[in-house]
């Protein structure tokens, strides 16, 4: 399917709902439903042929097919392991959660995250899954990604797999559950490594890039140590948006994991923040704070720990409202205590579909997706100034404030992701993370054209990524007057070649639009010359060159243009084609002759001559070649505005690979151009931008 092809079926499958949780996308266009009836018809257990159990869905080099850590390797369904295997005993919990011989901590530390929270628990392990009497060896999981070879950007994704599991010596190489016949959280490993490519493209990785893949939210991690003084505020709102929070206290080593100290907190162990409230305390405000043990008991013992002497003095309204909710494992602590005791905090913020309940304020949510293309908007970071200004850019519109009362500057405040699309599954191809950022520019309200570099060189960033990684996502809490800015997502160094999301979460509504030049071309009216208008040197010059018929013809042409390219050391060229050389013909023969003469020539060199000027004008190194970026100026300053799509196009075509373009191709590039345009706009006799063209004239365009 062409990329147009492509880009209209997944508008039309969006408009349609597809991609919701409710009519997720088919991975690999496979339907759970079908697949199932058609084994429980057969009476055979399912296979799956797509990512069968075989040593290529283990990886490719440590769990490779030759690796000695594959040796021996037996796939096995759960009931060759146990007599009486089960899907979930009892509801999921963390104890279900096993880690085995894969660096994937990250990913079972997010999946344990899920066992916290039963409604998005429920979206990712679809219920009525089951060893029992429709058992068909088949199982399906909900992930909420844009990973695998998904072109989506953020979409409920349905994967289907079999449940033959990779084992050694009759035990599961990697996730399992502590009671060894519970199976979910294998079966959910196994689906995330199909998304993925194989079970080893998930080693290493953040638990936050688990998180975003199970909510479709935006992460936030805070090192305690330097959190912003308004950290207390960020948790409120984030709990009164219903985002997923998590704490955690570091381990200097591992005789630390899960220690617990004398005041019953453990270390290295994931806790979940349910609450943050101030209380009036011996009639002053104090900060609270309410955290969950996932064990469901060792609790905090210090101040404000359950029947401590400190809510002896909060009055009973406020104690009732706050203590009436704690259940086995949840505590209340003093953010104080807080802020000293613990390390990190972690924030999963849900996109608005993910939630429920009218009680729960919702994010704005802006999705926009692009590309970065080597040589045409991939121009890097602002330490490539030449560059810099063809990467993508999106504009965002800030009007309303924050309902923040406290805040005397008045901001608008917004969280923005920049996520880099399906590179995990390349790691097998060598090709691991991007290093990527973002920087934010304020902009005129009037401004809807993308920038060029005059404006980055005057202006300074009003804001930008915290660092450029390359982590699959980089995200920053962000506060802004109100004001139009411009957002230029990039790699760190230019001519890096990526699919990427930049994800917008306001508190406010926002206007968000992607800055692109508006496709058009100023071409000069075609000029109105008589053979008398034509000097007789240049008269005796064509006679010489036509021959006998008095008309140059397409190989006559690319004889000419190669004998004079051959004089000039200036402009680099392996020769004119004699396909540039029928579109030039093309374009300037008026009767259908397929040959050009006196009158047509003489257009035609004024041409060239002009294409010179601005080809060694753009030149700016003198190489005799125009490098990508060049020739997209080039095209403005001869008249051509294009959007980054069709620049990139371009680029393709013309650009050999080193991304330069020699002279007989920038002159074809500029011919097919005007030819295109000038088509066009003879079609479109009203002026509207649109015309309707049948084959036979989708040929003559061509």
């Amino acid at each position: 399917m062409s990329g147009v092809a492509r880009a209209i079926k997944k508008q039309r499958d969006k408009a349609e709902g597809i991609g919701s949780h409710e009519n997720a996308v088919k991975f690999l266009n496979q339907d759970y439903e079908a697949l199932r009836q058609n084994c429980l018809d057969s009476g055979e257990l399912y296979e799956d042929q797509t990512f069968g159990a075989c040593p290529s869905s283990l990886g490719f080099n440590e769990l490779g097919p030759n690796s000695p850590k594959t040796r021996g390797v037996e796939w096995k369904r759960p009931g060759e392991l146990c007599s009486n295997p089960q899907f979930i005993v009892g509801g999921a919990s963390r104890t279900d959660i096993c880690q085995g011989a894969l660096g994937d901590c990250w990913l079972l530390a997010a999946i344990a995250s899920l066992t916290l929270n039963n409604e998005v628990f429920s979206r990712v392990v679809p219920s009525s899954q089951n060893f029992d009497s429709d058992y068909a060896g088949i199982f399906h999981f909900q992930v909420r990604t844009g990973g695998g070879s998904l072109s989506w950007v953020v979409a409920w994704v349905d994967v289907v797999i079999d449940d033959q599991l990779p084992t050694m010596n009759d035990s599961l190489m990697f996730v399992h559950s502590a009671s060894g016949n519970e199976f979910w959280s294998a079966l959910l490993e196994k689906a995330y490594s199909k998304l993925n490519g194989s079970y080893e493209s998930l080693s290493g990785g953040t638990t936050t890039e688990g998180f975003e893949d199970f909510t479709g939210g935006i992460a936030e991690c805070y090192d305690l140590d330097s959190a912003p003084p308004n950290i207390f505020k960020i948790i409120q709102k984030a709990i009164s948006r219903g985002s997923l929070l998590g704490c955690s206290i570091n381990i200097t080593s591992s005789e630390d994991s899960e220690a617990i100290t004398s005041q019953k907190l453990v270390k290295g162990h994931a806790y979940s923040i349910t609450g943050a409230e101030s209380v009036t305390y011996n009639d002053e405000q104090e900060k609270l704070i309410r955290i969950r043990n996932p064990w469901g008991q060792v609790e905090w013992t210090g101040p404000w720990s359950d029947g401590s002497d400190e809510w002896c003095c909060v009055p009973d309204e406020e104690k009732e409202a706050l203590c009436s909710r704690v259940e086995d494992g949840e505590f209340w602590m003093s953010f104080s205590d807080f802020m000293f005791h613990y390390s990190r905090v972690e924030i999963c913020n849900l996109t608005p579909d993910v939630l429920s309940g009218d009680e729960i304020i919702k994010w704005n949510l802006k999705l926009f997706e692009g590309t970065w293309r080597n040589g045409s908007t991939a121009g890097g970071c602002r330490n490539y100034p030449a560059t810099f200004w063809v990467n993508p850019q999106f504009k965002i519109e800030l009007r309303d404030t924050d309902d923040d009362p406290d805040d005397e500057d008045n901001p608008c405040s917004f969280l923005i992701g920049l996520i880099q699309k399906n590179r995990r599954p390349k790691r097998k191809m060598g090709q691991d993370m991007l290093t990527i950022g973002f920087a934010i520019y304020k902009c005129a309200d009037q401004t809807n054209i993308h920038l060029k570099r005059d404006f980055f060189m005057r202006h300074a960033s009003k804001a930008r990524s915290n660092t450029f990684t390359n982590l699959r996502e980089v995200s920053n809490r962000l506060s802004l007057e109100p004001g139009d800015y411009l957002i230029v997502p990039s790699t760190f160094e230019p001519n890096q070649n990526g699919n990427f999301a930049i994800r917008l979460f306001t508190e406010k509504q926002a206007g968000v639009q992607e800055m692109d030049d508006e496709v058009d071309a100023q071409l000069d009216d075609e000029p109105q010359i008589e053979e008398d208008d034509i000097s007789s040197s240049f008269e005796n010059m064509f006679d010489q060159l036509a021959g006998q018929d008095s008309e140059i013809s397409a190989f006559e042409l690319q004889r000419i243009l190669n004998k004079i390219l051959s004089q000039r050391s200036d402009l680099r060229s392996d020769g004119f084609s004699l396909e540039t050389c029928r579109n030039v013909v093309s374009l300037l023969d008026k009767d259908g002759s397929g040959k050009i003469g006196l009158v047509e020539f003489r257009i035609f060199w004024s041409k060239i001559q002009k294409y010179v000027h601005v080809f060694k004008q753009m030149d700016a190194d003198e190489s005799g070649t125009m490098s990508a970026y060049e020739l997209r100026l080039s095209l403005q300053e001869i008249g051509f505005n294009l959007n980054n799509h069709l620049v990139q196009i371009l680029i393709a075509r013309y650009a050999d690979n080193n991304l330069e373009i020699d002279f007989d191709n920038f002159v074809g590039c500029l011919v097919r151009l005007e030819t295109m345009f000038r088509i066009f706009k003879l079609l479109d006799e009203g002026g509207e931008g649109t015309v309707q063209l049948d084959i036979v004239q989708v040929y003559k365009a061509l």
